[in-house]
This record gives C-alpha cells, sequence and structure tokens, in this order.
C-alpha cells in the first residue's frame, strides 16, 4: 500500500503519544475511537499510520514493518505495543499468549464498588451477533471463566476510579465483570451507562504496562496519562 504521509499537526501529535521506542518495540498511547489493526469498517488504523509517521520521520524509502502482538479494543484508550522487527513481534506475540505481560487498567465507573478491594472470578459467555459478554452460571456451553482483580483509587465529584488488573483475557471482560457488581464505566452504553461520552468512547484506559524486552532482556515499566477528558483526577477523594 502506499502511505498517506501525516500533516504537519498530526505529526506532532503521533510523535507526543510515543511512550517508549527503540529498533525493536514502539509503545503507543492510544485514544478512545482509534482502532489498532484494520477491521471491517475500512477505518484508517493505527499500524498504517504509525508506518506512514515513521516513514516520513525516519525518510525510510522502502516498506516499513510494524507488527501488531496484541489489540486494544476501539472506544478504549491508553497503551499499544507494536513490534518495529518480527523477532520482536513473534516473541512478544508468545509472550502475550502465555500472560508474561502485565497490564493494569484505570476505569471511571459510575458508582463506587461495595468494597474498596477485591478479586472478580465470573464465566463469561460470548454473544457474537452483539458483540458483547454475558456472565453466566458455570457449566454453561463454551462459557469461560474471567478473573480479575480491582482497587478503589478515589472518587471525583461524580465518577469513581478502579484500577483494575486482568488475571485472564476475556471478550469484554473488565466491562462486563464490573458492570456485574454495579459499576459501569462512563459512556459505556453497551453495558449500562445511562448516556455516552462525546468522543463515543468510554472511561477505560490501559494505563500500565510491565514486561522482560523482548530482544534486551530488561524489565520495562511503562505509564500512559489517560485522555484529558478525564476530568477531576487531580482532585481525587
Amino acid at each position: 500500500m502506499e502511505y498517506r504521509e501525516p500533516g504537519h499537526d498530526e505529526f506532532r501529535d503521533l510523535a507526543s503519544r510515543i511512550l517508549y521506542e527503540d529498533n525493536h518495540v514502539l509503545v503507543f498511547n492510544k485514544r478512545p475511537g482509534e482502532i489498532v489493526q484494520g477491521d471491517k469498517t475500512g477505518d484508517e488504523c493505527l499500524a498504517d499510520t504509525l508506518k506512514a509517521f515513521i516513514a516520513m520521520r525516519d525518510s525510510k524509502p522502502g516498506k516499513v514493518f510494524l507488527g501488531v502482538p496484541h489489540r486494544l479494543d476501539r472506544p478504549v484508550s491508553g497503551i499499544v505495543v507494536f513490534a518495529k522487527t518480527s523477532k520482536a513481534l513473534s516473541r512478544l506475540s508468545d509472550m502475550f499468549r502465555r500472560g508474561e505481560i502485565h497490564k493494569t487498567y484505570w476505569a471511571l465507573c459510575c458508582n463506587r464498588p461495595k468494597s474498596s478491594s477485591g478479586e472478580l472470578a465470573d464465566w463469561l459467555s460470548r454473544n457474537e451477533k452483539q458483540n458483547k459478554s454475558y456472565i453466566v452460571r458455570e457449566g454453561t456451553k463454551d462459557a469461560k471463566l474471567a478473573r480479575l482483580t480491582f482497587r478503589h483509587i478515589g472518587d471525583t465529584e461524580n465518577y469513581s476510579l478502579l484500577e483494575v488488573n486482568l488475571l485472564t483475557g476475556r471478550h469484554h471482560q473488565i466491562r462486563c465483570q464490573l458492570s456485574g457488581i454495579g459499576c459501569v464505566i462512563k459512556g459505556d452504553l453497551k453495558y449500562g451507562a445511562p448516556r455516552s461520552n462525546p468522543d463515543g468512547g468510554i472511561c477505560l484506559h490501559s494505563h500500565e504496562i510491565r514486561f522482560i524486552h523482548p530482544v534486551r532482556k530488561e524489565e520495562m515499566d511503562i505509564i500512559a496519562p489517560p485522555p484529558a477528558s478525564w476530568k477531576g483526577l487531580d482532585k481525587l477523594r
């Protein structure tokens, strides 16, 4: 494909959202609404946008390699890891599959949980047509066990901020399980929020990632600030 060169403002914006980069890995702070990899919508994806950015920035005459070892749902913001070499892509993909890459999420919820911290374990069933998951009884056909831990960080004027660590990786797991305890994520109409966010996203953010660098074998710990639309975090109580 031919790359569409980013304009000056877009170039600066993309550069400002690179959280870490070396010859093997690029870690990026995604906004709600951006898609990581091409899908049936045909909308431009981050992988292609960043390829065009790198080609322009580094004056690369040929094709730029940028592999996608994992995804982040379109309405979700935060950390996305890309691989700049095939070796890094293979190793990162294996690490994600084996659960060796640890991600911490922030969720801005409509209600405060009854407990300040805890672990949730539910059986989830995915409805492909609705693109939605449901909590079901153990033993339900094709249901998968979903586990996460959460911690209440504080409250803004209208919402509660939770920190979530995934122990499994199921479809819409955080959205579904938090909704199940009455902590619907702000803007998440699909799981019970009363209204949408102006940007069409939801207030679920991949905030921190910890992993061993796939080539250099160094410990990596990277944090992504939440979107500017998350108001009141500086005044948590």
